[in-house]
């Protein structure tokens, strides 16, 4: 198994959901091979910090109140008479409406849920990915304008990347490069701004997580800006202020 491969596994390696004999392989590569296992370190220092500071939410006071209410007393074994609706020929009961209650409910939050952990995996991704591609380890990398860059893709890439944007002179395109990103390659355009490196990643959205307008936030001290538009997701990230990473953001996503 090679670099990139273990790389793309290295979240699922983590959460011990790939299957034996995909684990097995990555394993014994991570042991043969420090740059995968620095990555792999990267990731899961990453990945505990961020989920240590998730916010907890408490159940509404009303929703506690009706749980607790419907809660049998202790040591009772009667159990409460049900109550029944009728119209027409349907009968309706309280036990059935608790039940349907519960799973849209439930639905609800596991739906809200996922999607908070699939934008976080998106998040992680952009910032691990970026940090990778300030170590020089991209799978292939090419300097020059936009005329230069996107034409280089061409071969290496399932999807024509939609960038316009081909720099100016506070913010002037480096080059281009192809990354893994979670399952999927991402074209990578390299801007910077004075020393600053900022890396775009963009991406197949299909499957993946992206908020239709922008979410900009800060990840250990790297700004990061989320978006999608039409069936490509966005990912920019640097070490800029927040507020410039947004000015970059801006022109990128400009018509």
């Amino acid at each position: 198994m090679d670099c990139s491969k273990v790389r793309e596994l290295s979240v699922d390696l983590q959460r011990g959901t790939l299957a034996a004999d995909l684990d097995g392989a990555a394993r014994a590569h991570l042991l043969t091979c420090a740059a995968c296992r620095a990555h792999a370190e990267a990731e899961r220092a990453l990945s505990d910090a961020l989920v240590a500071k998730l916010p907890r939410f408490a159940a509404p006071i009303g929703l506690q109140r009706r749980i607790a209410a419907g809660w049998p007393a202790s040591g009772s074994t009667a159990r409460a008479p049900r109550r029944t609706w009728t119209r027409g020929r349907g009968i309706v009961t309280a036990a059935a409406l608790s039940t349907a209650l519960a799973v849209v409910v439930g639905g609800t939050t596991a739906v809200v849920v996922q999607d908070r952990a699939d934008a976080r995996r998106v998040a992680e991704e952009a910032v691990n990915d970026h940090l990778r591609m300030l170590g020089g380890a991209p799978l292939a990398q090419v300097t020059g304008g936009l005329h230069e860059v996107k034409p280089w893709f061409g071969g290496k890439l399932d999807f024509a990347p939609t960038v316009s944007f081909a720099g100016n002179s506070d913010f002037p395109l480096q080059g281009g490069a192809v990354e893994p990103f979670l399952d999927r390659r991402a074209a990578v355009f390299v801007y910077k701004r004075r020393l600053h490196t900022a890396s775009l990643f963009v991406v197949p959205a299909d499957g993946l997580t992206f908020p239709a307008t922008v979410r900009a936030q800060t990840i250990h001290g790297f700004s990061l800006a989320l978006w999608r538009s039409g069936e490509q997701g966005y990912a920019l990230v640097s070490d800029l202020n927040l507020p410039e990473l947004l000015d970059l953001q801006k022109l990128i996503a400009s018509p």
